[in-house]
């Protein structure tokens, strides 16, 4: 008796370790340090409850302290914080303290906890037509720009990027058209043959100076005032906005007004790190950095002339406005030569400015 109850009480917890199994068993704890929570629901597909909430994210981008996109980075951030009774961080770095540019774009799509603030170009490297979008001359107002964010096109295009694992917050944050700056009198793409000219490193960039007859120097910002004091190069692109704030009137005492590319920028986070967050505070960042971009622009809009005139009178910049028509044939090759991108989409967008309610 006593051996059949020892066999009964083997098969019995035999049976009960199988139903465990079959049923899951018991998760593994999470890694030390993560939310419990948060991973859980990654790991089903679903969101986190709100309740017990945290999350840290790092926000990169290259503008320095005294410009606008820096204020409006730091304004979203706090407003959010505040919102979500601390639930959701958001810590700044200005001026190239953490990954920038295409590194920045890549923390995005490795699923990392950060926010990257760059031109649409960067997407580019992986939804092409992101290229067209932000490329040169395409648009001659903000409210075209704004106009084409509205587009089936372009909302094709944001899906497309979420496939490659990137949810662009907001692709609104205009801090104006980017011009010259040199210390010579540039009307023609030949004044500018033989000088070299400071970009960010986006592809786009580069090829747009060197069509427009410059050589393009793609170099941090964080070494281009002394670049020019030193004549490693003669001078740099950029916005007014810019030249009133990071010290390139400093150096460079003439402003060409080509308005090559429309200076822009949007926020990413990644798709992933996005569905963790849970929806009440989803719905709070998507508004703030919503709001954060329709007051950029009108704060732009409204300051430029502003700006412009403070320069002018407190240290001595001159504009000039340049041969718009002979730019535009210099860069027209670009949109040829793109690669990788929806046939007739630049001609879409084109036809779309032309019939966009006055």
């Amino acid at each position: 008796m006593k051996k059949f109850k020892k066999v009964l009480s083997l098969v019995t917890a035999a049976a009960l370790c199988f139903s465990l199994t079959a049923c899951g068993g018991k998760k593994e704890a999470p890694a030390e340090g993560g939310d419990a929570k948060a991973e859980n629901a990654a790991e089903g597909g679903g969101q986190a409850s709100a309740d017990d909430f945290h999350l840290v994210l790092r926000l990169s981008h290259v503008f320095a302290p005294g410009e606008q996109l820096t204020k409006t980075m730091d304004s979203i951030a706090a407003a959010i914080l505040e919102r979500t009774n601390g639930a959701i961080e958001i810590q700044t770095f200005p001026q190239s303290q953490l990954a920038v540019y295409k590194d920045g774009v890549e923390q995005v799509v490795r699923g990392a906890d950060f926010i990257s603030v760059e031109d649409p170009s960067y997407l580019g490297d992986y939804v092409p037509d992101f290229n067209i979008l932000a490329g040169p001359m395409l648009v001659s107002s903000y409210e075209e720009y704004e106009y084409l964010l509205q587009t089936d096109a372009v909302k094709e295009m944001f899906a497309a990027a979420e496939e490659k694992g990137i949810k662009i917050l907001n692709l609104d944050y205009i801090f104006g058209f980017r011009s010259m700056m040199t210390n010579k009198d540039i009307t023609t793409p030949d004044d500018l043959k033989g000088l070299k000219i400071r970009t960010p490193g986006s592809q786009l960039y580069v090829d747009t100076l060197n069509h427009m007859g410059a050589t393009a120097t793609p170099m941090g910002f964080s070494e281009t005032i002394s670049a020019v004091q030193q004549g490693v190069v003669d001078g740099l692109e950029g916005t007014i906005d810019a030249y009133a704030t990071n010290g390139s009137a400093e150096v460079a005492k003439k402003m060409a007004l080509t308005k090559h590319l429309l200076g822009v920028c949007g926020a990413y986070i990644s798709v992933d790190v996005w569905n963790k967050i849970p929806a009440e505070y989803q719905t709070i960042i998507q508004e703030e950095f919503d709001k954060g971009a329709q007051e950029m622009v009108k704060f732009i809009s409204e300051s430029e002339a502003t700006t412009r005139e403070k320069l002018e009178k407190e240290m001595g910049i001159t504009f000039n406005e340049v041969d718009t028509e002979a730019f535009q044939k210099a860069v027209a090759p670009i949109y040829e030569n793109m690669q990788g991108v929806t046939p007739g989409r630049y001609e879409e967008f084109k036809e779309s400015i032309a019939n966009m309610p006055k």
